[in-house]
């Protein structure tokens, strides 16, 4: 198969939808007995593309993908899909071997979604060639565009990002390691046009030192629950106005980290108790990540205001 161009009409669209705004991670909506809720969903994507993000990323890390089945997973897309209404990409999560990845595929791309996030693969340590060959398969098995996730155990050589970057469809990097010496040898191994983003856990804490190397845009878990916050962040960043950053990162974005730091998966628990106090109708997780203790949910409520309050808004 011959290399799809990067000059499409996905990668245009992603590349300014980068440069124009954060990228969201909506949360999917479960009801209080660990149902899907559909309702619930439409009203939380609906409130996000209100406020201008670049993309939007249903079904990834911060959405559960793995705690969804296939019909589930279906619906969630589809709902994306359906209210961002060609606004902006809509890129959905796959994940598991190639062979299961590419059944969310085909899904994701008969519910109408621009592109794919390759989520890392199931459990085991995996040699370059391996790596490579998983982006290869799954390319193989679908239209649609794919961003590479390099996050636990996968973490791309430069010369396997050359490869990679040769696969039909292959269009771009979410980078969740935040290795910069590394991560700046795979910028310079990439063809030109190749996309690449920040998606380390609360990414804004090292947006400065990602831009350094050449990756400036990011995704924003903060986001799906308070996006006056992260989009003040972004204008901050992206003016120069290095004392509003600085004041944010001081006075929220580093505070969440230490309390997301707190307990494993807690990366996505807060979030989503974050947005259940802005009255969003998202719900609790799904095992085996739980819900934030009663302390600290006092905390997340105290933190939260105290940031909102920062960029003039309220809880």
């Amino acid at each position: 198969m011959a290399r799809v161009s990067l000059d499409t009409d996905t990668t245009r669209r992603l590349r300014e939808g980068m440069a124009q705004g954060v990228l969201s991670f909506p949360l999917t909506s479960f009801h209080e007995d660990g149902t899907l809720d559909p309702d619930g969903f439409r009203d939380h994507v609906a409130a996000q593309l209100a406020t201008a993000p670049g993309a939007v990323f249903p079904a990834c890390g911060t959405g559960e993908f793995f705690s969804l089945d296939e019909d589930e997973y279906r619906q969630v897309v589809s709902i994306a899909v359906e209210e961002s209404g060609g606004r902006v990409p809509v890129v959905a999560g796959v994940g598991y071997g190639w062979a299961q990845a590419a059944r969310f595929a085909r899904i994701a791309e008969e519910a109408g979604a621009d592109a794919l996030l390759v989520l890392p693969h199931y459990l085991v340590a995996a040699p370059q060639d391996g790596l490579v060959a998983q982006l290869e398969q799954l390319a193989a098995r679908t239209r649609l565009p794919l961003i590479a996730y390099q996050r636990g155990q996968v973490s791309f050589t430069a010369d396997s990002l050359k490869r990679i970057a040769r696969i039909p469809h292959v269009i771009g990097l979410k980078d969740g390691h935040s290795d910069l010496d590394r991560l700046q040898r795979l910028t310079l191994a990439a063809p030109e046009g190749f996309l690449f983003f920040n998606g380390a856990a609360t990414a804004e804490i090292q947006a400065r030192a990602y831009a350094t190397v050449g990756v400036p845009a990011y995704s924003s878990a903060v986001h799906a629950f308070a996006p006056e916050i992260a989009n003040a962040f972004f204008a901050a960043l992206r003016s120069g106005d290095q004392a509003t950053v600085d004041k944010l990162l001081r006075d929220f974005y580093v505070p969440l980290v230490e309390l997301r730091d707190r307990v494993p998966g807690y990366a996505v628990s807060l979030v989503k108790a974050a947005a259940r106090l802005r009255g969003r109708p998202v719900g609790p997780v799904r095992a085996p990540l739980t819900d934030p203790s009663a302390g600290d949910l006092a905390d997340l409520r105290t933190l939260l205001t105290a940031g909102l309050d920062l960029v003039g808004a309220a809880l």
